[in-house]
């Protein structure tokens, strides 16, 4: 048996600082600082230093207590982390101490489809999240961080299964992303790298030049035009394949914009009223619609890979201080947001 591993300067007794969100609150500003004891990894465990941690709409959602709360619990919210590996516990091989490294959404899914009790991730439900100093996590839920993004940078990877985990994008697709947050704006860069054209669906134009600078083809303004599924495709000819960072109400006019034999990636939980399905558009053009978990183990490898060999920098809208935490959640919902929100340790 391996012995616990460590050259963390931090002693387990002093205590760490993380945040809280206590059962029943439903506002950023309801969040606790709190100090506990740094964890010790036990078993098949190891103990990250946390250096960064990105956001997701889904944590706005666990926020307000639509989604993913357990009514009597108290959460250490967020789940998307970066960092180094400061302690190993026993029977961990695969490992060392101040390995740069990142999280799995998902515990146990190695390949093919989700298992079927996936649950919903860290910080959710049960399981804590990483908005802390440090966290202990399962050695087989940690993941190389790729080599050429710093903490922040890494945090930030979302999109990858809806563009490659089923009927992957190539030189001759067509993408339409919509919005500027992190999901739409990686799947633009991920698109670009793999030959793609990307068009947009924005709710200004201002946001829209910016993605034309990025190298989107165009867009379209849906506030400007309410049928925007037909707006993209009289500006596409139709595109292949539609990332839907929204959610199931915006599908009938995701199908609309879709070139025939066509699909729609749906991610998106921002949006989840369930809104009328065309379905001639869905019959006739032989659509494609898929629900997209995060991704497996496989994926998750061939991402860090992909990144890697083609460069790919996720874009931050803002870096916000672990002090400052609540401020993100904030941020994440202001006007004009253009990637991702970032919580970092100074």
């Amino acid at each position: 048996m391996t012995s616990l591993h460590t050259n963390d300067s931090t002693p387990t007794t002093q205590p760490m600082k993380r945040w809280i969100l206590p059962a029943g609150a439903t506002d950023a500003a309801e969040l606790v600082l709190d100090e506990t004891p740094v964890p010790v990894p036990g078993p098949g465990e190891v103990r990250i230093r946390v250096r960064a941690i990105s956001m997701n709409y889904c944590d706005q959602l666990i926020l307000k207590g639509s989604f993913g709360r357990l009514p009597e619990r108290d959460l250490v919210p967020l789940s998307d982390v970066a960092g180094e590996i400061a302690a190993v516990g026993p029977q961990v091989e695969d490992w060392r101490v101040g390995d740069r490294v990142t999280n799995l959404h998902v515990l146990d899914w190695s390949d093919g489809l989700p298992p079927a009790a996936m649950g919903l991730g860290l910080g959710a439900l049960h399981e804590d999240g990483v908005l802390a100093e440090y966290v202990v996590l399962p050695a087989r839920r940690v993941m190389r961080a790729p080599a050429n993004l710093d903490h922040s940078e890494a945090a930030a990877l979302p999109a990858w299964n809806a563009l490659f985990g089923d009927h992957p994008v190539t030189t001759d697709s067509t993408v339409l992303i919509i919005g500027s947050g992190g999901v739409a704006l990686s799947a633009l860069q991920f698109a670009q790298a793999a030959g793609a054209r990307v068009y947009a669906v924005v709710r200004d134009n201002a946001a829209g030049d910016a993605l034309v600078r990025l190298g989107a083809a165009g867009y379209v303004n849906s506030v400007a035009t309410h049928d925007w599924g037909q707006e993209v495709f009289a500006l596409s000819g139709g595109v292949d394949k539609v990332v839907d960072s929204v959610g199931v109400s915006i599908l009938s006019q995701a199908l609309a914009a879709l070139a025939p034999g066509g699909g729609v990636a749906t991610l998106g939980l921002f949006d989840a009223a369930r809104g009328p399905l065309d379905g001639y558009a869905l019959l006739g053009k032989q659509a494609r619609i898929r629900g997209v978990a995060v991704g497996s183990e496989a994926m998750h490898r061939d991402l860090v890979s992909y990144v890697e060999s083609h460069g790919i920098h996720p874009v931050i809208d803002r870096r916000i201080d672990f002090l400052d935490a609540p401020a993100a959640y904030t941020a994440q919902t202001s006007r004009g947001l253009f990637g991702k929100i970032v919580i970092e340790f100074s």
